[in-house]
């Protein structure tokens, strides 16, 4: 059984989140909710609530122990930019582009 929960439109840059994706990647859910918490990373907090909004729906869904789960697969994409401009010298203006991020987290049952 897997469960599939996306969070889009976060306002970190892809390239810091997958940071934070690659350390609980293949890990238990109870071990990854201790690294989220411990890290020192702004994407922690919202991927702390994204594991646990996987863990109650995999709960309260589909009736499964979270002892048994593990994040089988978690992918951060690059989402839609936002586009702003900064004014320079001479006239000119620079434009700055503040990305945002699209994370999907899998989580499967590991079989005893």
């Amino acid at each position: 059984m897997l469960i599939t929960v996306k969070l889009r439109n976060l306002r970190i840059p892809p390239r810091k989140t997958r940071l934070v994706a690659d350390l609980l990647r293949n890990k238990p859910v109870k071990e990854a909710q201790a690294i989220l918490k411990f890290t020192v990373k702004k994407a922690t907090q919202p991927m702390l609530k994204l594991l646990n909004s996987a863990v109650a729906n995999a709960k309260n869904n589909f009736q499964l122990d979270s002892a048994n789960l593990y994040i089988s697969k978690i992918i951060v994409d690059e989402g839609t930019k936002l586009k702003r401009w900064m004014p320079r010298a001479r006239g000119q203006a620079s434009e700055i582009q503040k990305k945002t991020s699209h994370i999907t987290l899998v989580l499967s049952e590991r079989k005893k």
